[in-house]
């Protein structure tokens, strides 16, 4: 079996699992019964299965995408809206904003954000701009949501660790306790975004201070 072929097939079976996770919920939907816990460690599942078909099409997509036609072709396929968007701020501050918010992690880190970060920062670099890199680091992770479009409330349950591991080795060594240290904010909005800040862990007073209105620089 050619490389292609494999490849084909191994996504062919991440959908038929994911069409299989699903498959509970369909029963659910029809009338059957389900505990809250089973319910939702169902629905974790089946978003991992998805997540997984869809970080792998990705990779699969670059490998074995032909090289764009004549000079000035049009694509043939609408670019999608930009998942988020990466800019080098002021004070060698670095600013991701992801166009959704963090996702549940109660069951396991969601690995297409991850993946998501990583693609925005190759893009930022494909522009011919620098990344910064910190020694020490503070990360802080500001979402704005309403309440209607949050459902996951307890911090210790979102994805957070999907970012950290985007950045580790390469805007940090490492995000381990002594290197990078966390802050988990948020506000009521109805942006329903994630705005992720990654700064010199000696500049965090001024980054507070700014955030809060205390003083203008």
């Amino acid at each position: 079996m050619n490389d292609f072929k494999r490849d084909m097939a191994h996504i062919q079976t991440l959908v038929g699992n994911s069409f299989t996770a699903t498959g509970g919920l369909v029963a659910l939907a029809d009338g059957g019964q389900m505990t809250p816990a089973k319910l939702r460690k169902t629905l974790e599942q089946a978003v991992g299965c998805f997540e997984s078909a869809t970080v792998e099409l990705r990779q699969l997509c670059e490998r074995y995408m032909p090289p764009a036609g004549y000079p000035g072709e049009k694509p043939t396929i609408p670019q999608r809206e930009v998942t988020g968007s990466v800019e080098l701020l002021e004070y060698h501050w670095l600013h991701i904003r992801i166009n959704t918010l963090l996702p549940s992690a109660a069951y396991q880190v969601p690995v297409w954000l991850s993946d998501t970060i990583r693609r925005l920062l190759d893009e930022y670099e494909a522009g011919g701009r620098e990344l910064p890199y910190y020694e020490h680091a503070l990360m802080v992770i500001d979402e704005r949501s309403d309440i209607e479009g949050r459902r996951v409330f307890d911090q210790d349950n979102k994805g957070f660790k999907a970012v950290s591991n985007a950045v580790k080795g390469r805007l940090i060594p490492d995000d381990d306790q002594y290197t990078l240290g966390v802050a988990l904010l948020s506000a009521r909005s109805s942006e329903n975004t994630c705005h992720i800040t990654l700064l010199d862990s000696a500049d965090a007073a001024d980054f507070f201070s700014l955030r809060t209105g205390d003083y203008a620089f």
